[in-house]
């Protein structure tokens, strides 16, 4: 008989799912039909070609720059999801700080608005910046984090310097001290790139301070 149930258990075992138990305050979900009508002709505008299905609906914790603990929100793709999830738990539970993280359609979808809040989020329905191309945050695959102490900055040959939020530009200066700033080696870079983003800080022709990409 003990050898009957022991030939069971093995033969169970690759059905049984053992999945992570989160702390309380995070959660993933399919996006729920009220958050999908928030999203609907703002960072989901009509004709979007990216499924519902695809994304996923988050809700996690985080603390302030003031010590205080907050609840946010955000939708991502469902590919990134679990390191999302896994990510922000462990930036709660070492209290790095975030000012806040909210769906980007309460700021009617419109990056400038949202970075010049200091807002962190991931999906939105758009190209970069000056040019056709889409945008990793059009799939959800994209995390932008502190976005006004953490712009991006582009610099053209003639000179020119473009700083997205517009009123950024005095912490272009990467040398310089201040609150949530971003940097090689920090806990959000190291939780990051542990789990295979890539940091548009990093990159050679743009820096994307705020900007983690999968």
């Amino acid at each position: 008989m003990r050898r009957f149930l022991y030939i069971a258990i093995l033969l169970l075992l690759p059905l049984i799912s053992f999945s992570k138990v989160h702390t309380e305050g995070f959660s993933e979900s399919e996006i729920p039909d009220a958050v999908f009508h928030r999203m609907e002709g703002k960072s989901y505008p009509k004709g979007c070609p990216i499924k519902r299905s695809e994304l996923r609906y988050l809700r996690l914790m985080y603390v302030d720059g003031h010590g205080k603990v907050k609840e946010g929100e955000m939708v991502c793709n469902k590919a990134i999801a679990k390191d999302v999830l896994e990510i922000f738990e462990e930036l709660y539970k070492h209290r790095y700080p975030i000012e806040r993280i909210q769906l980007i359609d309460d700021f009617d979808a419109n990056d400038e608005r949202a970075m010049r809040a200091n807002n962190s989020s991931s999906f939105c329905y758009r190209v970069v910046k000056g040019s056709k191309k889409l945008s990793a945050h059009a799939r959800g695959m994209a995390v932008d984090i502190n976005t006004l102490y953490n712009p991006c900055v582009r610099r053209y040959r003639s000179g020119r310097v473009v700083v997205q939020p517009s009123n950024a530009l005095k912490y272009t200066n990467r040398k310089a001290s201040f609150p949530y700033k971003i940097e090689r080696g920090d806990l959000a870079w190291r939780l990051f790139t542990s789990h295979g983003f890539k940091w548009g800080g990093a990159w050679r022709s743009v820096k994307d301070y705020q900007h983690f990409e999968k």
